[in-house]
């Protein structure tokens, strides 16, 4: 459905996209999963000729970004980051306005828009003024109007940013339902990993505009390999030399103030690790996806979310 071949984005002396190629199948969904600055947002802008690549090409649906951009963006629909309705129209005036820009045919204008309605549950809100939606509500009509042309591939840039952690996994309930029904081919740009690990048949991890990484999500994790154990140390700086000489320690990393050890079986294992050091708290989990691009670049992929091992942020990318 996407071929994508040695893409390139350049500004001035910074490569924000860097000979990047992929393949997307039919109906998959793929993950684009890295920090601020990777290089995201500038890949989906240069498939959706909203941005002319510097060197390289690509096809959406059969037809060149260079050649018929005209076809490409009349077969793809997209959600930005940043909501784009009108706050001064309703739901219902907003889809109707985008079946007119994209030529929907009067017969099934209507049909269109109340299926769109009933597909992001919006259809006991279509009435109201946009504004007076919550940012989930605005994200779902962001969905409705992505898809009101009937598009074969959706491009989700960061598609529950700014939301709650609730709202947040509602979203994640519309999308899955929205591939289940539609039979769509998604691209979606996030830094949440349980976002890409819950949605995502595949996951390319980006790092300066490259691919790192590119499996399925357990794939990606299964590199790892073992637990996680992550430890606070009562003193900062304490040797941990003798921690390497543990044979089920397979790796160790220190990370802002923490020690983060892969380990086989923490939970039998870390009464044994706490005799070699004096920690004033410890964690463990299975490995995570901001585990592996840790262990692929040695920092964190840090986002705003609960949970998890790394103090974490919004980000926003900058190209």
């Amino acid at each position: 459905m996407i071929r994508i071949h040695n893409l390139t984005k350049r500004y001035e002396k910074l490569i924000a996209v860097d000979n990047l190629s992929l393949d997307i199948e039919q109906n998959e969904v793929l993950g684009l999963l890295g920090p601020n600055g990777a290089g995201k947002t500038t890949v989906i802008h240069m498939l959706a000729t909203l941005l002319a690549p510097t060197s390289g090409t690509a096809t959406v649906n059969g037809f060149d970004i260079h050649t018929d951009p005209e076809k490409v963006r009349s077969s793809i629909g997209i959600v930005f980051q940043v909501p784009s309705s009108d706050d001064l129209l309703t739901g219902y005036e907003n889809l109707k306005l985008h079946t007119l820009l994209y030529g929907v045919a009067p017969e099934i204008r209507e049909k269109r828009i109340s299926d769109a309605l009933d597909l992001v549950g919006l259809t006991d809100r279509k009435n109201d003024q946009v504004k007076k939606y919550s940012g989930g509500m605005r994200r779902r009509l962001e969905i409705a109007r992505g898809l009101i042309h009937n598009p074969q591939v959706l491009f989700l840039d960061e598609p529950t940013l700014g939301l709650d952690p609730s709202s947040r996994e509602t979203m994640w309930e519309y999308i899955k339902n929205l591939v289940r029904k539609e039979k769509l081919t998604i691209i979606l740009t996030t830094h949440y990993m349980e976002e890409a690990d819950t949605l995502c048949n595949r996951i390319a991890i980006i790092d300066k505009g490259k691919i790192i990484a590119l499996d399925t999500p357990k794939k990606l994790k299964s590199m790892i390999g073992g637990d996680v154990v992550k430890l606070k140390l009562k003193t900062e700086g304490a040797n941990i030399d003798n921690l390497n000489a543990l044979p089920f320690v397979k790796k160790i990393d220190c990370v802002e103030g923490y020690v983060l050890l892969n380990v086989d079986d923490a939970k039998k294992n870390i009464p044994e690790i706490l005799k070699h050091v004096e920690a004033e708290s410890v964690e463990s989990s299975s490995p995570t996806l901001n585990d592996v691009f840790l262990t692929l670049t040695g920092r964190s992929i840090k986002e705003q979310a609960e949970g998890g091992f790394m103090e974490r942020y919004v980000q926003y990318d900058k190209h």
